[in-house]
């Protein structure tokens, strides 16, 4: 099965979504991605037990941050879904690439380049 999503999405594969740092979200934002999103194992259904629940603490985090700092939390979101679920994943890409957009750039993108 050959999935489309939009080509601006950059997968980052790790061993388990717990594995993703509070750090890698923020600096995501900083070097000026638009946003970022994590997609890990359904609740309940974590292969490394709750790590898809520390991701899910750190997403939440993450934006409480941004927000913080005059950014829009949901630039960075959590999605759940199995293996299995090619379909929904690129669904998923694509909602969240909408999203983005209809937020528009990132603000920090201006002052990078600066």
């Amino acid at each position: 099965m050959r999935l489309e999503y939009p080509a601006s999405v950059k997968i980052i594969h790790v061993p388990c979504s717990g594995k993703v740092d509070v750090l890698h979200l923020l600096r995501a934002i900083q070097k000026g991605a638009d946003g970022a999103y994590i997609v890990g194992c359904l609740e309940g259904s974590c292969h490394f037990n709750e790590g898809n629940y520390r991701a899910k603490e750190r997403v939440q985090y993450v934006s409480s941050l941004l927000e913080e700092v005059g950014i829009e939390g949901d630039r960075v979101r959590m999605y759940n879904l199995t293996s299995g679920e090619g379909p929904t994943f690129a669904a998923y890409a694509k909602e969240m690439t909408d999203h983005i957009r209809a937020l528009g750039p990132n603000p920090i993108k201006s002052k990078v380049k600066s």
